[in-house]
């Protein structure tokens, strides 16, 4: 039995696993959550961005977000912090995705996730930033309904990627692309 912010964050993973866990749910949320396995659907999300030249400027800044977000997460937070995943400690806690091979601090799928929605939602239409937002969080959501992240793991990854998003965008406006307000509101 863990004690403090840990034990609190294990007992919200198995109150999600006993309460909200449906069998037919499952293979949704595994889809959702594969979503941001490696990033790749947002790596795909940036190249379409880059292919029009209308998205061209947002590709950009997306795809700028994305590699700043990857340097922060993958190579500096999760190589130094090296958390241990939850259900590692935790033997009640049932995994239902495959196993994750990295540290669980910050949560990669989350980052990613964000570092991209935000950057569509400030600079494309709102009928296209709104779902890249909730597709984002529900990115998030699923790593904690699947078992391999502490709540704090994904309110972590959505915060940095929040941050690379905007840090992106305020370069890009300021340096590069000075009209860079498309969509902006």
């Amino acid at each position: 039995m863990q004690t403090g912010l840990e034990g609190f964050e294990i007992e919200i993973l198995l109150w999600i696993q006993e309460n909200i866990r449906i069998s037919f749910l499952n293979p949704v949320v595994q889809f959702i959550t594969s979503l941001g396995d490696k990033g790749l659907f947002w790596i795909v999300v940036c190249l379409f961005l880059l292919i029009y030249k209308k998205t061209r400027r947002i590709g950009i800044v997306a795809a700028t977000a994305l590699v700043l977000n990857a340097l922060v997460v993958n190579v500096i937070l999760k190589t130094q912090i090296m958390r241990i995943r939850p259900f590692v400690l935790e033997e009640n806690l049932t995994l239902i995705t495959s196993l994750p091979k990295d540290s669980s601090f910050p949560s990669g799928h989350a980052s990613a996730s964000f570092a991209t929605a935000v950057v569509m939602f400030k600079g494309l239409p709102k009928y296209v930033g709104i779902p890249a937002l909730i597709l984002a969080f529900l990115i998030g959501l699923s790593r904690l309904y699947v078992g391999v992240h502490f709540p704090t793991d994904v309110l972590a990854g959505m915060f940095i990627g929040t941050v690379a998003a905007l840090a992106s965008w305020w370069y890009y406006k300021k340096y590069v692309f000075k009209d860079l307000k498309q969509w902006e509101k």
